[in-house]
């Protein structure tokens, strides 16, 4: 898996016929929806990058750089949001028009890179990137080349898939290669464009040989840290490899969004309509094999029990423990206070003696209270359970401002209030925790707590390596690793493991390629 992280290797030579500098346009919208969390990611939520900003954000299209010289570009949008709930109808609607306008005011294009995460929810719809990429197919005619990039926990519909010629994700899950996988749509769509196919528009079309495999699991039990996972997405890159294959791809889905687009997938692409098809039946059916190994990437454990092991006689130091069910980087709302009640109602934290950070909980009404009472000063407040009320509510909390800190690009201003052993993050904002560096501005040290109580999932790099001991903890929230509990209605039939008796698929992959402006199944 680690040579997926690297994407190396020169554009080949511009072949005769070939584009030299092809015209691309760069848009999309990114963000992980949950349909389970209450919060909905309005305006406020996106960092909208336009123009120059935009190409600014691609390290690897900067001035000078092969990809960047190799062609025109003419940056549109790109709005990418933290995970949260669903997007407000009107904050698609007004980013989707200004997509269409921007491809209809500086259009045409010979390509398209089409940005997005791939689990986007927006309320009032059941496929959001399909309704997306379908209006920007639209806009675009039939002759522009698109490439779309995806992390691997988003969802591939048809309609998805008929909008692109080529379409990709992630190999790594956490996702230390998704610059990597931008850089390798950007690259693989200038090699058609410049290819001895690039005259002729349905030559440069490769075949997509697509199928969805009807299991949803979430990102903890398919960390490609360990198997069945690290194995089966090992295996991408020696489909890729293989004569006439262009690129492989199997992405995860997204299983806190309730819509029938949700579930597993695999698209090979390439000139050989034979080997893309075998290879892509040949990932599927591995992913569908292997669908009852699939395990937590660490103990999973109910909050009481994992905390009864962090604050065992001889737990190592700092034991980690995530309070998953409102991780904000999968989507939860970020203010549920189940958990936070729950260690100030530990006896074990009831002084200093044993040491506990809790990361964390936007609440900008108890921020606010924070600063009046400055650092030093006493607190009485009701925190969180502002947008996710949760099993409990807001919870009290007495004690006093440890810390104040201004100038997150992300969480504005954060507080930290000491009760006893337990160091409680509040911020103004939403925020995920994943660097040491996000705990020592605030003051506190995290190699010096005994427990790191953090909202997330599986660990993010640093905190991997911060950890001596580790559990996940089963906690309320939006993204509730406890799947069968939500409530899911509007699957497919018979996704794993929400039927009630699972028949082995079909698998056989659709194989198609546009030709004169329709897509055609082979």
């Amino acid at each position: 898996m680690e040579a997926s992280k690297i994407w190396s290797g020169p554009l080949a030579l511009l072949a005769s016929g070939g584009l030299s500098r092809p015209r691309i346009g760069v848009a999309g919208i990114a963000i992980e929806s949950s349909t389970f969390s209450p919060h909905i990611s309005g305006d406020a939520a996106f960092t909208e990058r336009r123009g120059e900003e935009l190409m600014a954000y691609y390290g690897f299209l900067n001035p000078g750089d092969e990809l960047r010289e190799a062609a025109d570009w003419v940056p549109l949008v790109q709005a990418r949001s933290l995970p949260g709930g669903a997007v407000d109808p009107e904050t698609y609607a007004r980013l989707k028009a200004e997509i269409f306008e921007g491809i209809r005011t500086q259009g045409p294009f010979d390509g398209f890179w089409f940005d997005i995460h791939g689990a986007m929810s927006v309320v009032g719809l059941d496929d959001a990137e399909g309704d997306l990429g379908q209006a920007v197919r639209d806009a675009l005619g039939a002759d522009t080349f698109v490439s779309t990039s995806m992390d691997l926990h988003g969802n591939v519909s048809r309609e998805l898939l008929d909008m692109s010629e080529l379409i990709t994700c992630y190999r790594m899950a956490p996702h230390e290669d998704a610059w990597n996988t931008k850089q390798r749509a950007v690259h693989n769509m200038l090699e058609r464009l410049r290819g001895p196919q690039g005259s002729d528009v349905d030559a440069r079309r490769p075949y997509k040989a697509w199928l969805q495999v009807p299991v949803l699991l979430p990102g903890e039990k398919t960390s490609t840290r360990i198997e069945p996972a690290r194995s089966l997405y090992n295996a991408v890159p020696e489909v890729e490899a293989l004569d006439g294959v262009i690129d492989a791809a199997i992405w995860v889905g997204y299983a806190w969004a309730d819509e029938p687009r949700c579930q597993a997938a695999v698209v090979v692409t390439g000139d050989d309509a034979a080997v893309v098809k075998e290879g892509a039946e040949r990932l599927a059916r591995a992913y569908w094999d292997a669908r009852d190994e699939f395990v937590f990437v660490a103990d999973a454990l109910p909050l009481a029990e994992s905390l009864d092991a962090a604050l065992a006689k001889d737990a190592p130091r700092p034991y980690v423990v995530s309070d998953s069910g409102d991780n904000p980087t999968a989507g939860g709302a970020g203010d549920v206070s189940w958990t936070l009640g729950e260690l100030l109602a530990r006896p074990e934290f009831a002084d200093a003696t044993t040491t506990v950070v809790h990361a964390s909980i936007f609440d900008a009404d108890a921020v606010a209270q924070c600063v009046a009472a400055g650092v030093g000063g006493t607190v009485q407040l009701h925190v969180g359970a502002k947008v996710d009320a949760g099993p409990r509510g807001p919870v009290a909390i007495d004690g006093t401002v440890f810390s104040l800190t201004e100038g997150d690009k992300d969480a504005g201003t954060q507080a930290v209030i000491k009760a006893g052993g337990v160091h409680a993050i509040i911020t103004e904002h939403r925020k995920p925790f994943h660097h040491l560096h996000d705990f020592t501005m605030l003051g506190i040290d995290p190699h010096a707590m005994d427990v790191v109580c953090v909202k997330i999932g599986y660990l993010e790099p640093e905190l991997y390596e911060l950890a001596a001991g580790w559990k996940l903890g089963l906690t309320p929230g939006g993204v509730d690793q406890d799947l069968l509990r939500l409530g899911h209605k509007n699957l497919a039939d018979g996704v794993f493991p929400f039927a009630a008796a699972a028949t082995a698929p079909e698998l056989e992959a659709v194989v198609t390629r546009v030709q004169a402006g329709k897509v055609e199944e082979i």
